[in-house]
């Protein structure tokens, strides 16, 4: 009997009630809500609260203010997804995947870091899109603060510069697929709305970068192929190659000063 009685109840049990008091609970306050509220008697008060909570709906008059709070929660949400889109509309994609498959053909996964890696991007992106964002400022962002252009005016001139320097880094044949995927027929370069430059500027972005990471991995490719080669000749079959080979990519990369000749090669890659 005192094992039955120590014996905790199930969680069903104690779901049910739950359930129940929270059905108690709410039966009393509709009860409360039906019945009349008491008149005070003479000479008695009664205490008003000091916090009123008005659920209600709107007046008309409070429009304005439900429409400037919409447009409050529009642009937290595009100041959220502001970094990504930036960072797919410049320079940054192409550089942090290429910096990306120097580390894999170097074979060291922790130097640089992910920090580092991402930082040198940041910053070779701000250097390559420095004359884009010069002009943006110069057309765009200047004459409407000195409100000589409505919002509407200034998008459209900013968006100018942006539009030259991905169609100029955009393969011809990228933008004509998604043209294609959009349905449209033969459009000009200056009538190519931005849905469509920039999915084709991601895509030609990334089949750059791949390009730019397999000439990146050939020479190392080839210095683990002669290691392991040179192992088995010897008939070391235990030791792993990518330990001994490890040293001479290094000293490789070094001689050549190679993070000079990637990042001279990245620059240039975006002035073509």
């Amino acid at each position: 009997m005192n094992a039955l009685l120590s014996k905790a109840p199930p969680r069903w049990w104690r779901s049910l009630l739950h359930l129940v008091f929270a059905l108690t609970l709410l039966s009393g306050a509709a009860q409360a809500q039906d019945s009349p509220a008491p008149q005070p008697a003479a000479g008695q008060t009664i205490n008003t609260p000091l916090f009123k909570v008005n659920v209600s709906p709107r007046d008309a008059q409070d429009r304005g203010s439900v429409n400037s709070a919409l447009q409050v929660l529009v642009v937290m949400t595009m100041l959220t997804l502001a970094p990504s889109i930036i960072f797919l509309m410049t320079s940054f994609t192409r550089i942090v995947i290429v910096l990306g498959f120097v580390r894999n053909a170097l074979g060291v996964q922790g130097a640089p870091s992910n920090q580092i890696l991402i930082g040198l991007s940041l910053f070779l992106t701000m250097f390559i899109m420095a004359p884009v964002w010069g002009e943006i400022q110069k057309e765009a962002y200047d004459p409407y603060m000195a409100e000589q252009l409505n919002p509407k005016e200034a998008l459209a001139k900013a968006s100018e510069p942006m539009k030259k320097f991905m169609l100029r880094q955009t393969r011809t044949s990228e933008v004509e697929f998604f043209l294609g995927l959009a349905g449209s027929g033969p459009t000009t370069v200056a009538e190519l709305p931005m849905n469509v430059i920039i999915p084709a500027f991601i895509v030609s972005e990334l089949r750059t970068a791949f390009q730019m990471g397999l000439m990146i991995f050939i020479p190392f490719l080839v210095i683990d192929f002669l290691v392991a080669a040179t192992l088995m000749s010897m008939g070391m079959m235990m030791m792993p190659p990518v330990v001994v080979s490890l040293p001479f990519k290094l000293l490789l990369f070094v001689l050549v000063n190679g993070w000079h000749l990637i990042i001279s090669s990245l620059v240039q890659s975006f002035n073509g």
